[in-house]
């Protein structure tokens, strides 16, 4: 007897439907064929144990499977369930007649109990397009489907609850998911607090210009400044993930296996600090069998590299890409893969080996020229994609010891809102620029030119610091951003004044 169930396989953030035929004939062989990974081959011995755990019995008859299509490597252990559906309906021990309504994944245990599967966000999607009534999961795994809309979603324990809901013995309902509500009940909680910061009034303004503007930012100074803890509080000010944003940063979560059974929706933006040690398929994606990397969990969010001049110069040099067309393709020689990375880049660094250098009480003990071959372990293509430098300084004790505190979060993020709502109406007309930070050549002079008195500001920063030329678009574009932050339609002079303060690394012996 022949029949077909189906499943789904994840190919970068999308999936695409696997088809499972099964056909029990007589002898006594057992073929899976389909392109299957070891993983899959090895799902027989644990469908054996999961049947007869079960009082069910795998067929004493030749068994022949085909996963479709046959031209496409099958990866994981989450075929288990389908597979072993398909094996008991085609030796008639169970009903096949709902079969073709469900997408059925999930892992077997040797008790029959499944374990969950990653990719079942983007599962459910692929379902709902291609017209299927629901999906059969395990229980850790149906809340995080039913946020798909319109999609019913039933999530079991066992397989032998399985086998039970396909009979029709048993009652189950679908699990249901409030998407809107669930989004709007966590859309406002905030983790990290600007009002925590005591202090460094100057730094936090200049990481709500790099909020409202999209901008990259640095951030350099002394051990224990504080540095780690307003980088932390970065994605706090940002404005609010619209529910696709949700969606899209949820779908990457669930194909790296991040998400869990209590949080089925992203409703944060993600905030990522991978360790300095990390490699260049760790930050970027990739490896054998292809996994999205740190800037595809940026994705919406923050990418907080640590202690920059510590990272591998190879994991540097290959974010130059992504920075610039936010989103990274992973290839291989018999298919490539692209993985989203729009992603806000947040370093920090020490400014010399000993860390304090520039130090207004503790003295530096680098010998010359350290510093600057420190600083240079940073290469100038990479540098020229970060719009801010900031300096920060120790908080001296009388700022520490304050009991007031500082602006929350919330009140800096409604400024940020605004700002950039009026750079999305400024480019509703180009799909591929959201904030000035993604302004092009041709749009700076467009948009942001400054005044008679902002363009003099500006030449004579240029000479007097003796400014590098990649700092010129910089400062255009943040000026641009500090303006918005006013409501200003123009660029004034005290807008470009404060953008030449944000490139410190630009300035001609900086670190000399």
């Amino acid at each position: 007897m022949l029949v077909k169930t189906f499943g789904s396989a994840v190919s970068g953030v999308d999936a695409y439907t696997i088809t499972i035929e099964v056909n029990v004939s007589q002898g006594i062989r057992f073929h899976l064929v389909g392109l299957p990974d070891n993983a899959v081959k090895e799902s027989q011995q644990r469908i054996e144990s999961a049947l007869k755990i079960s009082n069910y019995k795998w067929p004493g008859h030749k068994i022949v499977i085909n996963m479709a299509p046959a031209d496409i490597r099958k990866e994981g252990s989450a075929y288990d369930l389908p597979l072993a559906i398909g094996v008991l309906a085609a030796s008639s021990q169970i009903d096949n007649s709902l079969l073709a309504d469900y997408i059925i994944m999930g892992e077997l245990s040797l008790d029959g109990s499944l374990q969950p599967v990653k990719g079942v966000l983007p599962m459910a999607v692929k379902a709902k397009e291609e017209g299927f009534k629901g999906c059969i999961l395990p229980i850790q795994n149906a809340k995080e489907a039913a946020v798909v809309s319109d999609l019913q979603v039933y999530g079991f324990d066992n397989i032998a609850e399985v086998i039970k809901f396909l009979n029709s013995e048993s009652d189950v309902e679908a699990v249901k998911l409030n998407t809107e509500e669930e989004f709007a009940k966590g859309i406002q909680t905030v983790d990290f607090d600007f009002s925590d910061v005591k202090g460094q009034e100057s730094v936090k303004r200049a990481l709500e210009v790099a909020a409202a503007g999209g901008h990259n930012i640095i951030m350099i100074g002394p051990p224990g400044a504080g540095k780690s803890m307003l980088a932390k509080r970065l994605a706090s000010i940002l404005p609010p993930l619209s529910l696709d944003e949700a969606l899209e940063t949820t779908k990457i979560h669930s194909v790296a296996g991040k998400t869990n059974s209590k949080n089925s929706l992203i409703t944060q933006r993600p905030f990522r600090s991978p360790h300095h040690t990390i490699s260049d398929a760790g930050l970027i994606g990739g490896g054998s069998f292809p996994q999205p990397g740190e800037i595809s969990l940026a994705h919406n969010g923050v990418l907080f590299l640590d202690e920059l001049p510590e990272f591998k110069r190879t994991v540097l040099e290959v974010m130059r890409q992504p920075l610039e067309d936010r989103n990274i393709n992973i290839a291989r020689a018999r298919f490539s893969i692209d993985y989203p990375a729009s992603f806000m880049l947040v370093a920090s660094m020490n400014p010399c080996p000993c860390g304090y250098f520039n130090h207004p009480e503790k003295k530096c003990v680098c010998s010359p020229g350290v510093v600057q071959k420190y600083l240079s372990r940073i290469s100038g293509p990479l540098l020229d994609r970060i719009d801010l430098h900031i300096e920060v300084v120790p908080v001296p004790f009388n700022k520490l010891a304050e009991t007031p505190l500082s602006e929350k979060s919330i009140v800096v993020r409604e400024r940020v809102v605004e700002a950039r709502k009026i750079q999305n109406e400024r480019f509703k007309s180009n799909d591929k620029v959201h904030c000035n930070a993604q302004m092009t050549g041709k749009m700076l002079a467009k948009y942001a030119t400054p005044d008679e008195s902002g363009m003099s500001i500006l030449k004579t920063a240029m000479e007097r610091l003796d400014l590098s030329a990649r700092a010129y678009d910089r400062i255009l574009k943040v000026s641009r951003t500090i303006a918005d932050l006013e409501g200003s339609s123009s660029i004034q002079s005290h807008h470009v004044a404060e953008a030449v303060q944000y490139r410190s690394l630009d300035r001609s012996g900086w670190g000399a």
